[in-house]
């Protein structure tokens, strides 16, 4: 995936406002890209971006070498999976939300997917198991459990890229640590060399095994830039904003 000087402007009550401003910024096959900055740092925009939930403004965003704007949304969709703070789920079993994904997965493959993803032993507890009913949005389970469903379907799809869109922010302690394991497998599960993660971080520490960090920043208004990149430690012996940030708002284990 390669965004070539990308920028974002989106009209608002008082006038259209620069998002993002410049960004140049190219991702290989099995990297996994940490973007981090904050509040308000257009973050979540790149994200939109890449689903094509937005068109540039300025530059291009290239999948394969070909501009998002000539690919169809089927197209694009088909080779992504995103899993975010809202996870949508909608009204039918557990297994019919994991399978939405991959309708052809075996039963063996679902539930590999499950218990990667820290959700097999939940399920099996439901009044049903893989057959019990969510309800509209998923309300019968708790933040967790969506969260956890949301990435045993990532995982059971397979993507050409994956984007994970602060998948940890809305949830209490106990839940965020079950969902961060499962995140954590998985950005190291077998077939991850073979595709394009991008993750939004919430906590810093989330990102700190990423082959590289990017870090946004509006600084005066004018839209967000592209300030610093590299690996953690690299990021670290900078000095710079990536280590303000780690000061200022992560509880890093450390």
């Amino acid at each position: 995936i390669e965004l070539k000087g990308i920028g974002l402007t989106l009209p608002s009550q008082a006038g259209d406002v620069e998002i993002l401003r410049g960004i140049d910024l190219a991702v290989g096959r099995g990297e996994r890209v940490g973007i981090v900055g904050p509040s308000g740092s257009g973050k979540s925009s790149v994200v939109r971006l890449l689903l094509r939930l937005y068109d540039v403004t300025g530059g291009a965003v290239r999948l394969g070498g070909k501009d998002l704007r000539e690919l169809r949304q089927a197209e694009i969709r088909k080779q992504l999976a995103v899993v975010n703070q809202d996870t949508y789920l909608f009204h039918g079993t557990v297994e019919d939300n994991l399978r939405c994904g991959k309708p052809e997965a075996s039963q063996a493959e679902l539930e590999a997917a499950a218990r990667a993803a820290n959700a097999h032993d939940f399920i099996v507890e439901l009044p049903d198991g893989y057959n019990t009913m969510v309800g509209e949005k998923g309300v019968n389970l708790s933040g967790g459990q969506r969260q956890r469903l949301a990435i045993a379907r990532a995982l059971l799809k397979d993507p050409r890229m994956l984007l994970l869109d602060e998948a940890t922010s809305a949830l209490d302690n106990e839940s965020e640590r079950l969902v961060q394991a499962s995140v954590d497998n998985l950005l190291n599960e077998e077939n991850a060399d073979k595709r394009t993660t991008f993750v939004i971080a919430h906590r810093l520490s989330t990102i700190r095994n990423a082959t590289r960090i990017c870090i946004l920043e509006n600084a005066d208004g004018e839209g967000a830039k592209l300030v610093e990149q590299g690996t953690h430690d690299e990021l670290m012996k900078i000095g710079g904003r990536y280590t303000a940030l780690r000061a200022a708002y992560d509880d890093s284990d450390e």
